[in-house]
Order: structure tokens, then C-alpha cells, then sequence
């Protein structure tokens, strides 16, 4: 079969919601483990080097995966132990159709702290997946030696939906037909390049859109995001309830702008918690790693040199 034919049966499959091939996020050994509720969960891994061990944790969005921190991974990896796992529903990872709670992240994370990594380690975490970094430390506070929080939801002044709202929302977006419809909306490519590029201030690169793209269309990739959706991987009141439990370890929030979240009470709550740093990076819009990694990697030294002393 010649390329253009190739590509041709690809995009026909394509367009009949049919599976595209999924590569690796990060060019590293892909392994995997189990949870404490028996889900699979893959995770890369370079541990040629030794040293302090750093744990990447992407979003939650409708087509994250390892891929959204892989500048950090492949800059770091030749100065200390490097992991970044698919969180549950995402990735390589399983993708059930129901289960999908912010305890469930926060248990595959502190298991995979005190499972796979084995010592304390430093933490950057996405968005939504602050919160459950939160959450999981406060289970496992010896596990973690440092926290780092890129675009962290849960500071805005706006109150997300109560359960309520996800009890209502969700059975409808998992009506049989209307589900799988309506998540195909949400990551065509023109959705996709829409949403993904509100998180550059310049242009998104193509291998981030193509990645999203491929990893959004795998069996059951709508389960997850639909449950995102539907509000219920926020926990209300995070701030109270998760980030304001975090007193003994330093912890920074990479925060300028963001299209889809705001941090309006970030400043006040770093102001009152002194072992919480604020860095802005500004201009950017969630995803510094992407656009902005010389100056990214400069505020993470400087935050764990500070933090070593």
C-alpha cells in the first residue's frame, strides 16, 4: 500500500470513529502497575541517573496524557530520576467506563508514590490534577518532598457546581449515542486545535495537537472526559479542604493566565501561607513547559534550591 493510500484508509477509519494508533508520550521505557482497585496504570520512566526522584503528572481535560509534560521529562531526565504516569482513563492507562472520582486519582497517585517510586519525591502537577496531587499527599505527607503546581484550579473566585450538578449532568452526557456524538464534537481536530491552542500564547506545536488528537481517539477514551465534563472531578472549596492542609512541605504555583480557569485567590492565600511561592512566567497560558522551558525549568531549580536550605 503506498503512503497516499495509506493515509487514505487511515483518515477513513478515522472519520467512523475507528482506533488510531497510539505512540509513546516520552521516549522512554514504558511500565506499568496496579492499583489498590486493580486498575492498570502506565507510567514512563528514565532512572539512569540517580538522585532525588521527580514525579509529572498532565491535566485533566478531554485528550491529556503524559505528552503535555514531556519538555520537562526529557530535560530532566539526565540530572535525576524521572516518572510521569497516565492518570486512570487516560493515555496508556485503563479506561473503564465508570469509577472516575478525585479520590480515585489521589489513591493512584499516593500508590504510585509508595509503590513504584519507593522514596520521597519532588511533584509537578497540571490544572485539575493539582488538587488531586493535594489530596494524595495528604494521605501520604512523607512520600513528597516538594509540590509544584502548574495552573492549579481551585484558586478561583467563581464556585464550581456542587455534586448535585454532576448527578444531574452526567447520566444525560452518558446517554447511549448521544455520549460517544458528543465527545466526537468535543476532540475533532478543529475542537481540539480550538481548545488546546486557548493554552498558547502563540501557536500550538503540531505533535501536541496530534497527540491529543490520537490519544483522545482509543476504545473508551470518552469515559473519562465526560465525567470532567460533568463537573465532578473538582473537589469545592479546595482550597479549605486540600491546599490549605499542606503546611509542611514548600510548594509553588506557576500561575500567569489561563482561558479557562482564573486565580483570583492565589495571591491572598500565598500571602498567608508561608511555605507556598507564587511564580508568574507571564506571558503565558497554562502550559509554560510548551512555550516557555528555559525560564519553566529556572523557576523549578530555584524553587527546590530554595527548598534544599
Amino acid at each position: 500500500m503506498t503512503g497516499e493510500t495509506l493515509a487514505a484508509a487511515e483518515h477513513k477509519g478515522d472519520q467512523k470513529g475507528r482506533e488510531i494508533r497510539l505512540g509513546e508520550a516520552v521516549d522512554a521505557p514504558r511500565s506499568q502497575f496496579t492499583s489498590a482497585d486493580g486498575w492498570r496504570i502506565a507510567y514512563y520512566a528514565d532512572t539512569s541517573v540517580s538522585g532525588r526522584p521527580l514525579v509529572l503528572v498532565h491535566s485533566i481535560n478531554a485528550a491529556p496524557s503524559s505528552f503535555e509534560v514531556k519538555p520537562l521529562f526529557e530535560h530532566y531526565r539526565s540530572q535525576r530520576p524521572v516518572y510521569s504516569l497516565d492518570l486512570p482513563g487516560f493515555g496508556h492507562s485503563e479506561r473503564r467506563p465508570a469509577g472516575y472520582t478525585p479520590q480515585l486519582f489521589a489513591d493512584v497517585l499516593a500508590r504510585f508514590l509508595e509503590q513504584v517510586v519507593g522514596q520521597p519525591a519532588d511533584v509537578v502537577a497540571l490544572s485539575l490534577s493539582a488538587e488531586f496531587a493535594a489530596r494524595a499527599i495528604g494521605s501520604k505527607p512523607g512520600s513528597v518532598t516538594s509540590l509544584a503546581l502548574i495552573a492549579p484550579t481551585g484558586f478561583s473566585q467563581r464556585i464550581p457546581p456542587g455534586p448535585g450538578f454532576g448527578r444531574i449532568v452526567h447520566p444525560i452526557l452518558k446517554t447511549p449515542g448521544l455520549s460517544q456524538a458528543l465527545f466526537d464534537l468535543v476532540v475533532s481536530r478543529r475542537s481540539i486545535r480550538h481548545y488546546l491552542g486557548g493554552s498558547f500564547v502563540g501557536e500550538p506545536t503540531r505533535e501536541i495537537l496530534d497527540y491529543a488528537y490520537a490519544t483522545s481517539h482509543q476504545p473508551g477514551a470518552r469515559h473519562a472526559p465526560l465525567v470532567f465534563l460533568s463537573m465532578q472531578l473538582f473537589t469545592p472549596e479546595a482550597v479549605d479542604r486540600l491546599y490549605a492542609k499542606l503546611t509542611d512541605l514548600p510548594v509553588l504555583a506557576i500561575a500567569d493566565r489561563d482561558p479557562y480557569i482564573d486565580f483570583e485567590r492565589l495571591d491572598d492565600f500565598v500571602a498567608r501561607h508561608p511555605n507556598w511561592f507564587r511564580q508568574r512566567l507571564a506571558p503565558n497560558m497554562g502550559l509554560p513547559q510548551w512555550e516557555r522551558l528555559p525560564e519553566a525549568v529556572a523557576a523549578l531549580d530555584a524553587f527546590w534550591a530554595k527548598s534544599a536550605e
